[in-house]
């Protein structure tokens, strides 16, 4: 008993030892991963010595443009394009991240060109026509899905700090700091994306810019409407006079208010938004997967002369659908 006592002991203290040693250790790696959080890549860079128009440069990276020189609905494209890529806040622009994926989509369709080659399997219009589909929704779609995650998540995690933004704003504003004040408050206490934005604000100010004019330069750089409103307020503020504080605290409630049923709505719509998402992805999956599975189930099929109307009627089709799926779900609050 004496033995089995002492081991027992032991086992507990090496237990405990080690439990309150990774508390320590987790505890103080939390706290410095809150503290490094707190802080937004503009201040970041200002830390290191980067001067403000380079900062400015780089925040306004892939800041949609207005394309005027194409067709009204391929410019909209290309600006709700560049939009994702300025809302993902990647390094590259849209232009060099258009011009890797071309470059892959180069590659794999040589390398698939030469495995059907080896493979011995003729080369028809049908085989090139698959292998081209293929190579896009690897090079191009399945890219551009995994940047307007991010940047849904970004623009998710912007419209929630918003109105925690509009409340300090507020708070300095009766506190009695000016206008430019509480925006350059704003750049240091708020995390990213809403702190680098406020502090390019706050720059643009500093060289002179009117201070609506660089919140509604924000506004179309992340197209949220919740932003558009503010602007309007302070911009009413400016011209007819008014207590701002008092306006922005109402604008904060009506924000979140609409933020809740916005919620509300995606709960009630959740079944619908999962079987469009369903309905959607699940044939990309299907497809990509049979093929690398199995290359011969479509590429023998591929060999028929009537696939050459049969497939893209297909893709036509699935476009729609998905087009017309989005419609269904995509409700507006």
């Amino acid at each position: 008993m004496t033995d089995l006592a002492i081991r027992l002991s032991i086992l507990l203290a090496i237990f405990a030892s080690i439990f309150l040693l990774s508390q320590v250790v987790l505890g103080a790696a939390w706290r410095n991963r809150a503290k490094v959080a707190a802080v937004n890549r503009r201040l970041r860079m200002i830390r290191k010595g980067t001067g403000r128009e380079e900062i400015a440069a780089r925040l306004r990276k892939n800041s949609p443009s207005e394309f005027n020189q194409f067709p009204a609905p391929i410019a909209k494209a290309l600006r709700e394009f560049q939009r994702m890529f300025f809302a993902a806040a990647l390094p590259l622009t849209m232009g060099q991240a258009l011009f890797w994926m071309g470059l892959a989509f180069l590659l794999i369709c040589a390398i698939m060109i030469l495995a059907v080659v080896f493979a011995a399997l003729p080369l028809t219009a049908g085989v090139i026509l698959l292998v081209v589909v293929l190579a896009a929704a690897l090079a191009f779609a399945l890219p551009s899905f995994v940047i307007s995650v991010f940047a849904r998540n970004r623009r998710k995690k912007m419209e929630q700090q918003f109105p925690v933004a509009i409340d300090i704003f507020v708070r300095a504003l009766r506190s009695g700091h000016p206008i430019a004040s509480a925006i350059d408050l704003l750049t240091q206490e708020m995390e990213d994306p809403i702190g680098s934005e406020f502090g390019l604000v706050s720059d643009e100010v500093a060289y002179g810019a009117d201070l609506t004019d660089a919140l509604d330069a924000m506004a179309d750089r992340w197209d949220l409407e919740d932003i558009r409103m503010f602007v309007v307020s302070l911009s009413v503020q400016i011209e007819t006079g008014g207590n701002l504080a008092e306006i922005l605290g109402n604008l904060s409630q009506v924000i979140r208010a609409r933020a809740s049923l916005y919620l509300k709505v995606r709960a009630l719509s959740s079944e619908g938004r999962m079987t469009g998402w369903i309905l959607s992805v699940l044939p990309v999956i299907t497809f990509v997967g049979m093929f690398f599975v199995n290359p011969r189930f479509y590429l023998d099929v591929a060999r028929d002369s009537i696939f050459m109307i049969g497939f893209p009627s297909l893709l036509a089709l699935y476009f729609i659908g998905v087009f017309w799926i989005r419609k269904l779900v995509d409700i507006k609050v």
